[in-house]
């Protein structure tokens, strides 16, 4: 603004040398320059430059009102991007729980599945253990059957 301000000075202050047209054509050269052609506001500005009635007041009245507007989106603009911040930085740490949360579940997971393993061996070597035992009586009781008929065909020839 203040270079704006530089570039056109105030009417009373103009040089006689230098016309006022001849500042407005400068002053449009520049905001051109600027990418007036591309901005409204500028375009605004630069309209109301070639209007050619009256001075620059209105000029400059135009670009105090773009500064301060242009400060006040400056300022939602940081806003919104501390708001952005804090919810990324909360996103991160929310994100950090649930992979630890994660990486419990799948080592309780391993855990079990390990266990489900030493279960199983346990119940087939149970199992296994039952059949032995099993066949080992059906031969005791084979033994004790032959025996008891050993002794019967004893007691009955004496």
């Amino acid at each position: 603004l203040e270079l704006f301000k530089k570039t056109l000075p105030s009417p009373t202050l103009l040089q006689l040398k230098v016309s006022a047209k001849a500042v407005r054509q400068r002053a449009m050269r520049a905001l051109r320059s600027a990418g007036g052609a591309h901005d409204p506001r500028l375009g605004a500005v630069l309209l109301a430059l070639a209007g050619k009635s009256g001075g620059f007041e209105k000029v400059l009245a135009m670009v105090d009102e773009m500064v301060t507007l242009l400060g006040s989106e400056q300022k939602a603009d940081d806003d919104k991007k501390a708001y952005c911040e804090a919810s990324i930085d909360k996103a991160e740490d929310e994100q950090k729980v649930l992979d630890q949360s994660l990486a419990d579940i799948e080592k309780a997971i391993a855990d079990a599945k390990e266990t489900v393993a030493k279960l199983t061996e346990e119940i087939v070597a149970l199992v296994k253990g039952i059949k032995d035992l099993d066949k080992s009586v059906a031969e005791a009781t084979e033994t004790r059957k032959a025996e008891n008929a050993e002794y019967k065909e004893t007691m009955a020839s004496d």
